[in-house]
């Protein structure tokens, strides 16, 4: 029987059963404690950022940080149309807008120029989504306009955790980041996501908001309006397993990327986006072939041949959700042409040659 690789899966050894069971043995309550705070001290520490909150997803990760800036009804949050749907929902669940602008070809990052003809007196945030890993051409120029026009900077970097910009790690530009542990991510806890930040006051904020807006985690005596986004310390026992392994999923991610670009470069029915492999560790590698038509058909072929592929997200404003009749050009060109191939960390370089095979029979047949 042919083996089938999956577009993605995530990767757990034998270190997280054994820390698991440990766990459980011990007589943990599951529930949010002392593993949930060593998660936390653990990842702030490798992002070099003061604070960090665990939460129950990266969803509910970037609800929590448009709560604590105080997002309200008509108010006004710049989302890059192209980007997961999370970034836009978080927006409109609160009753405020997602301003959606196009994309640069090269980063399929949010344009710089686009977003600032996009600012409105009503412009509360930007939601500058570091899309698979990449980072925009001017990421220090979101930094410095938002910071001087008092626009709150909000990084969903919820794929490109252990990825840099110019030294910086992504999701620590921004006044708050967030990140995602859900099953695709460089590491899982199955469900799960993060906030950090550098601000005291946010993070104070976040902590109330994230625990039904108690003023402190023991009394019930609530200050702020909140929810229950919390996670368990189970998660967290993973997740402590996972990041002890993250240098070493950045070091693989890095390596597949250079050898599907390699093999695939010279392919001239598909085009490639440049990638900076010294600092960004692809969430999964993706392709764009050159003429629409052959998406699905390529998509077809290769699970024929035991290959999953996924097509790109589709242009957030014409979804039925938003619905808006704004054209955003980019975006609406790589949705429809864009595919991402199999990139689970543990795909072998024999791997990753059988898909770049199966890529150049399609395209001869």
């Amino acid at each position: 029987m042919m083996k089938f690789i999956n577009q993605i899966e995530p990767v757990f050894g034998e270190e997280e059963k054994k820390a698991v069971m440990e766990y459980m043995n011990s007589g943990g309550w599951i529930t949010e404690f002392k593993k949930t705070r060593e998660f936390e001290k653990m990842l702030s520490e490798y992002l070099k950022i003061k604070h960090c909150s665990f939460v129950a997803n990266g969803t509910v990760s970037l609800m929590l940080a448009l709560a604590a800036i105080d997002i309200k009804k008509d108010d006004e949050v710049i989302v890059p149309d192209y980007t997961f749907v999370a970034s836009a929902t978080a927006v409109e669940i609160f009753g405020a807008k997602a301003v959606f602008v196009d994309i640069e070809r090269d980063s399929l990052c949010m344009d710089f120029e686009k977003m600032k003809e996009a600012v409105s007196d009503k412009t509360k945030a930007v939601m500058l989504v570091s899309m698979n890993a990449r980072y925009p051409k001017r990421i220090k120029d979101f930094v410095s306009f938002c910071k001087k026009n008092n626009i709150w900077l909000i990084e969903d970097a919820a794929q490109s955790l252990g990825s840099t910009a110019y030294g910086k790690f992504l999701g620590t530009y921004g006044d708050i980041g967030s990140f995602s542990f859900s099953m695709p991510k460089i590491i899982s806890t199955g469900q799960g996501g993060a906030v950090v930040t550098n601000n005291d006051e946010l993070f104070e904020k976040m902590k109330k908001i994230r625990n039904f807006g108690r003023e402190n985690p023991d009394t019930d005596h609530f200050v702020l309006k909140g929810w229950n986004f919390k996670v368990t310390d189970l998660q967290a026992v993973i997740g402590i397993e996972q990041l002890k392994k993250l240098d070493w999923r950045i070091k693989r991610k890095k390596e597949m990327g250079r050898l599907y670009y390699s093999l695939l470069k010279d392919i001239p029915e598909i085009e490639l986006t440049p990638t900076n492999f010294e600092e960004t560790a692809l969430c999964a590698f993706d392709i764009l072939v050159r003429d629409k038509r052959d998406r699905k058909p390529m998509m077809d072929f290769l699970k024929e041949n035991g290959i999953g592929t996924r097509p790109f997200y589709p242009p957030l404003h014409s979804e039925p959700a938003f619905g808006y009749k704004e054209s955003f050009p980019i975006t609406e060109d790589v949705s429809e042409r864009g595919l991402w191939l199999p990139s689970a960390v543990n795909l072998s370089d024999d791997d990753i040659r059988y898909i770049a095979d199966k890529i150049r029979e399609f395209f001869k047949r």
